[in-house]
């Protein structure tokens, strides 16, 4: 038996097949269950009801004896991510070069596995433990209308299949030299995310990065005339990684950043090579070296997003309604209650850094300047500007900012560094920014303790007759029954396959977690705990595992609980 169930031969699905041909559609229920191919056990989970409806669902699981993956390529958590990574791009890639897709309606003839892009995500794809390797896949069965296609699903299950895993499962059969890059780079990366504290920085920039992206739709690096990234000596370090060796690049330490500089000179590049410098990324990308500490968001205004109980009350105060900051809520934010939420439900998540780009940020919650200040007094301005609240947020919460700043020379007030970029070139301008600068220090101590104990109730998940529903609309929103999350402006989700993990985790939370007494951190704080315990496939709804779950960070995970407009918080 293999999971509770009885283990067919192959011969039995061959059988299967034959005698549902050219029967109705939903006849293929039949073939759900484990069949023994020798090398691997076939586990057909999940059956589509229809050729147009979400693919059918499938596990190659093989032997630890079989594969042979020598168990110090995966000891480690960072190491085990990055095998699943290169053999899930590996699977991708033979799918694509020997798998001639078989004929049929609908999505029959599909053959899928997750698709990564250029981060190095922990994904459901591929689970590899001491005592097998499993892959998951997605197969459209072949049907001409509704009608089944034996053959079809014959030549996808015992032609194209086996020469598939063959290519990709067993060791001894892929490029080891390869493999062993991929984990070493991972290895380096983690090396310096684990010593940015240490060194009192926040992110590291290596010299020779490629930063600039090919398209504003594209992640891949621009291959044309690309501008090596090279730091300025006077914040340059030098680093001994573990496979690498020596490499010097660009530190930016703890404290208040900002990056200056003219129009299309690179600045909001920069910032986002840094945004997205919380996740590793793979060879040739160009931002191998790119590290950002990991608990790092990027803060923008986000005009019309809902927020429940929030306290804004640093930044806001003193309404003409007379609403309560402390417990904020409102269906319909103003750019500068939506910026003022987003970074205190970050403080929430206890990050070390806030990422700021001026265009996308809210004019009147960054400054306001002495004129204005002449004319409206401060009497009647209920809004305190970041400015103001940032050099605090250093000192006694230890929450660094980088700011891209392009307006407004006020900043250079309260910086300790001041980087320029001119025409992709960075140069290290603190000491003229600071001779600019005026003596005015835009210091604020807080008049209140900021309330962090918002109560998840139970009350937020309702349920339809026929259970939770969960659907992803690309990288733009998720949808909770009927109630559609709007994810737009959370920069740094990079797959669709993160979404997804979020709406299993929102399941998660409603079977498991949630019980009226926990706060929304402790919430997800649990969930994460869980994932670490017994890995990301916990979380997972689905029959057999979905292998379309990549692992997102807490701050994603509590930002869409946020943006829920069903959440209750007590």
């Amino acid at each position: 038996m293999v999971g509770g169930s009885f283990l067919k031969s192959s011969k039995e699905l061959l059988k299967i097949l034959n005698n549902i041909n050219g029967k109705g559609y939903k006849a293929y229920k039949d073939i759900s269950g484990y069949y023994d191919f020798g090398k691997y056990i076939l586990s057909v989970d999940s059956v589509q009801g229809d050729p147009f409806a979400n693919p059918s669902r499938i596990r190659i699981i093989i032997k630890q004896s079989e594969a042979k993956f020598p168990i110090s390529y995966f000891d480690k958590s960072h190491k085990r991510i990055a095998v699943v990574d290169f053999l899930t791009r590996l699977c991708w890639r033979n799918i694509n070069e020997y798998y001639s897709k078989v004929k049929g309606s609908g999505k029959s003839g599909l053959l899928s596995i997750d698709k990564c892009g250029e981060e190095i995500l922990d994904r459901t794809s591929i689970h590899i433990s001491k005592e097998n390797i499993e892959v998951r896949l997605e197969v459209g069965l072949p049907a001409a209308g509704r009608r089944i296609l034996s053959k079809e699903a014959q030549l996808i299950f015992f032609n194209y299949l086996p020469k598939i895993i063959e290519k990709t499962l067993y060791f001894n059969n892929i490029n080891k030299l390869k493999l062993k890059k991929h984990i070493e780079l991972v290895e380096d990366q983690e090396f310096i995310r684990s010593k940015l504290d240490d060194l009192g920085i926040c992110a590291f920039v290596a010299n020779g990065s490629i930063l600039p992206r090919e398209s504003g739709i594209s992640q891949k690096p621009l291959k044309n005339n690309a501008i090596e990234f090279i730091s300025p000596k006077e914040l340059e370090i030098e680093l001994d990684l573990p496979f690498r060796g020596k490499i010097a690049g660009m530190a930016i330490k703890k404290g208040i950043t900002l990056i200056v500089g003219g129009g299309y000179h690179g600045k909001s590049t920069l910032l986002k090579a840094l945004e997205l410098g919380v996740y590793n990324h793979i060879h040739g990308d160009g931002r191998e070296f790119v590290i950002t500490d990991d608990s790092a968001v990027k803060v923008r205004a986000e005009d019309g997003r809902n927020i429940e109980k929030v306290d804004i009350s640093m930044f806001i105060n003193n309404l003409p309604n007379g609403k309560d900051t402390t417990k904020f809520s409102t269906e319909n934010a103003s750019g500068s209650t939506s910026q003022a939420a987003n970074i205190v439900e970050a403080m929430e998540c206890k990050t070390n850094l806030f990422l700021i780009d001026e265009d996308t940020s809210a004019t009147n919650f960054m400054i306001r300047d002495e004129k204005m200040k002449l004319l409206v007094s401060n009497e009647k301005e209920p809004i305190t500007p970041f400015i103001h609240v940032a050099r605090f947020l250093y000192e006694k919460q230890g929450i660094s900012t980088i700011i891209v700043v392009g307006s407004s020379g006020d900043y250079f007030n309260i910086a300790d560094t001041v980087i320029m970029m001119d025409e992709y070139k960075t140069i290290d301008v603190t000491k003229k920014a600071k001779e600019l600068s005026s003596n005015n220090l835009y210091k604020e101590t807080l008049k209140h303790s900021i309330n962090y104990n918002r109560i998840l109730r139970k009350s937020s998940f309702s349920e339809e007759y026929k259970g939770v529903k969960i659907k992803t609309i690309g990288k733009e929103a998720l949808i909770y029954n009927k109630s559609e999350i709007n994810l737009r402006y959370l920069e740094q989700i990079v797959s669709v396959s993160q979404i997804n993990a979020i709406g299993e985790i929102i399941k998660y939370i409603k079977a498991n977690v949630v019980d009226d007494n926990l706060s929304l951190d402790e919430v997800v704080n649990k969930v994460f705990n869980d994932i670490k315990d017994k890995s990301i496939d916990v979380i997972s709804s689905k029959n057999g595992v979905a292998g379309n779950l990549a692992m997102p960070r807490k701050y994603e995970v509590i930002a869409t609980l946020n943006r829920f407009r069903e959440l209750k918080i007590k």
